[in-house]
């Protein structure tokens, strides 16, 4: 029973992300610490890696469908990995299974889940301002930050962020993006969000499992679901009104990240 339980908790979760561009961290962390009663550790190292392949997938049917702002995926990538892989150093260093580390985690997962939930709400009031399509040198232009060094600065925040707590390449990810890139349409914002997340939670997940932080048979199960849930997400992310769909994720995330922080 439990089996098709995380098999269905992956799929919903892929389901979402691809729909929203609202991070799998930020839904399936707190959904296995939760619902599954796992520690918060092995949560974040797990939910790590399901979204390195969740969002593979993700990435693999956007870039068919050409909405991938590769140039931008870079510029972020240029911070991220290299943050990833200086707190990896320290949480090698100080232990992730350590009671103060475990605090530390679950108080900045709380944290970057309140977050999280303000920024769905916002992205849900000022998404359907954004245009939905553009190209040619328009494209050329929207793809230029407001200055060359806030994507790679943003890049070190989540980098950083990410690799703690698995939470904050989604929904933060994309309302920063939606401030840094105001001519971008959605779906090219979502598409890069989801497209560089590959990467850095790759590298993140790979540095937890070499911890011992990652249960390798949940994070089969939860692909099984996760993979096809991506890709018919991304494929009706140009057809979905998702502006109630993110109001009540903003909601359960504010819950969810309040009950970490009073833990």
């Amino acid at each position: 029973m439990h089996d098709f339980a995380f098999i269905f908790a992956g799929f919903a979760v892929g389901l979402i992300v691809g729909l929203t561009g609202v991070g799998g961290g930020s839904l399936m962390t707190p959904l296995l610490i939760f619902g599954f009663g796992i520690k918060p550790h092995l949560a974040i190292g797990t939910d790590l890696l399901f979204a390195a392949f969740t969002k593979m997938g993700g990435t693999v049917s956007l870039a068919r469908q050409r909405v991938v702002p590769w140039r931008l995926v870079g510029a972020l990538s240029m911070g991220s990995i290299p943050a990833s892989l200086i707190t990896l150093y320290v949480l090698r260093e100080l232990g992730p299974a350590n009671p103060a580390v475990q605090k530390v985690m679950t108080m900045m997962l709380g944290i970057a889940l309140l977050f999280t939930a303000f920024a769905t709400l916002y992205k849900a009031i000022q998404g359907k301002r954004i245009p939905r399509e553009i190209a040619g040198e328009k494209l050329e232009e929207a793809t230029r930050p407001r200055h060359w060094s806030l994507p790679i600065l943003f890049g070190i925040v989540i980098g950083t962020l990410v690799t703690l707590t698995s939470v904050g390449a989604g929904a933060i990810g994309v309302t920063v993006l939606m401030l840094l890139y105001p001519l971008l349409p959605l779906p090219r914002i979502v598409a890069a969000d989801i497209a560089y997340a590959v990467p850095l939670t790759l590298v993140a997940g790979l540095g937890h499992a070499s911890l011992g932080s990652v249960d390798w048979p949940l994070l089969g199960k939860l692909l099984v679901g996760s993979l096809p849930g991506i890709w018919l997400g991304s494929q009706l992310v140009h057809k979905t009104p998702d502006r109630i769909i993110r109001s009540l994720l903003s909601l359960l995330l504010a819950y969810a990240g309040a009950k970490l922080i009073s833990i």
